[in-house]
């Protein structure tokens, strides 16, 4: 059963702050395995490819085919029904619209003395995506992380993805096709990220490395991070609900159950100041669980990590919302601003009772790669700016450098770089 907690119990704040510590995360230690994953792929490139392939896909990459062709992906865009594809040509619109509005301006002036001061802002050269395959299939995920590579101007886009049996979702295959890309690995797991980081024969190496995966996937970003650039090391899903007594129960229970049904360590929490609306989301979440398809998930996932809490008011919610700092917050009230304003750490806020997050994780616009595990703290979603680095510049003329320079002098000599110093006293004479 999920946890249910009172704000008014004298243990409350003992049982919050465990809560908030508790790991989600895989229980096993896949360190070790991830290392040793990476350290065959860099020593023996394609053919440790191919041998974890047929290990944990069960298919032959030379017999099968290692990449996806331009018309694989446009016989499955053709394949798909309309309405499927009407609604990732929609979400594809409304991802490209709002990521663009992210593209940072170059800088280029001249300050009060004398000095030529700016940035310039330009693509990586090359993006990795990675793509889930088996329980988490989600074309989505190929927009979400496409589209911002594709906005930011990077040149080569590669797709790698886990195909067991050989098989990929067409739907994937669809979202790349509308995305424009035409790299597409049938390689998965560890072993894939360590071919994007150190290229192999067959793959070359990529700038960056984003896109969700399980916990092989983001323990081989964590240790690549250096080797490349990675958007985040993602945790199990979440989403905390902030409701009064108005909202309907049926849909709070199915917000909650959008997370509960991702991955058996996902979570869904409800903060209300109302006991009887508390009962009645409970209830229907009993209700709707055995109706899903999903149904086995999010069970574990709600039993396990679910969590229903009652505060005296919704403010004093807000401070205990930014100890999780969730991936996903819902403010289902009907004036949400004032709340709003409170919020210091999330991912992203959906406001007001008209916003499920599910609407997120699709169409609106906003990414849905998010910060988890209360990384939003210190970290943002996916971004244009994942795919773009900034190089400042400056230049100086004789006056410029007389004018800034004597003290540059002082520090280098105070710092004990005498070889600094000379570079620029040299310049003053």
């Amino acid at each position: 059963m999920p946890l249910r907690l009172d704000s008014r119990d004298p243990g409350f704040a003992a049982r919050f702050a465990a809560l908030v510590d508790a790991r989600r995360e895989a229980d096993a230690d896949v360190s070790r395995d991830v290392a040793a994953i990476l350290k065959r792929v860099r020593a023996e490139g394609d053919a440790a490819l191919a041998d974890y392939t047929q290990r944990f896909d069960r298919h032959d990459l030379d017999s099968r085919g290692w990449s996806v062709e331009p018309a694989d992906t446009r016989a499955a865009l053709d394949g798909i029904p309309a309405a499927l594809r009407d609604a990732l040509e929609l979400a594809a619109a409304r991802i490209a619209t709002y990521h663009e509005k992210q593209k940072p301006q170059d800088s280029d002036g001249v300050d009060g003395a004398g000095v030529r001061l700016g940035a310039r802002w330009r693509a990586v050269d090359a993006a990795g995506l990675y793509v889930p395959g088996g329980r988490a299939a989600y074309p989505s995920s190929v927009l979400m992380n496409a589209i911002p590579a594709k906005v930011a101007g990077v040149e080569r886009i590669a797709i790698v993805t886990p195909t067991p049996g050989g098989e990929i979702n067409p739907m994937v295959l669809a979202a790349a096709r509308i995305a424009g890309i035409e790299e597409i690995w049938r390689v998965g797991g560890a072993q894939a990220i360590a071919a994007l980081a150190y290229g192999t024969a067959r793959i070359r190496a990529v700038d960056v490395i984003t896109g969700p995966g399980n916990a092989w996937v983001a323990e081989a970003k964590r240790q690549l991070y250096g080797v490349v650039g990675i958007d985040m090391v993602a945790g199990p899903s979440e989403i905390v609900v902030v409701a009064d007594g108005r909202n309907d129960p049926e849909w709070t229970a199915a917000d909650l159950l959008s997370q509960s049904e991702h991955d058996p360590t996902s979570q869904s929490i409800l903060f209300t100041d109302d006991a009887a609306f508390a009962d009645a989301v409970a209830a229907a979440v009993e209700r709707q669980i055995p109706a899903l398809s999903t149904a086995a998930v999010a069970r574990a996932s709600w039993d396990a990590n679910g969590a229903i809490i009652l505060v005296r008011a919704l403010d004093e919610a807000m401070p205990l919302v930014d100890r999780l700092a969730p991936e996903h917050l819902e403010l289902a009230v009907d004036d949400p601003e004032p709340l709003f304003a409170q919020v210091r750490h999330a991912g992203s806020v959906f406001l007001g009772r008209m916003t499920p997050e599910a609407v997120g994780d699709y169409v609106a616009g906003p990414n849905h790669v998010l910060p988890t595990g209360r990384r939003a703290r210190f970290s943002s979603g996916l971004s244009v700016l994942d795919f773009m680095k900034r190089t400042s510049f400056l230049g100086l003329d004789a006056a410029a450098i007389g004018a800034i320079g004597p003290a540059a002098v002082a520090l280098a000599q105070a710092e004990g770089l005498p070889a600094h110093a000379a570079s620029v006293a040299l310049r003053l004479r």
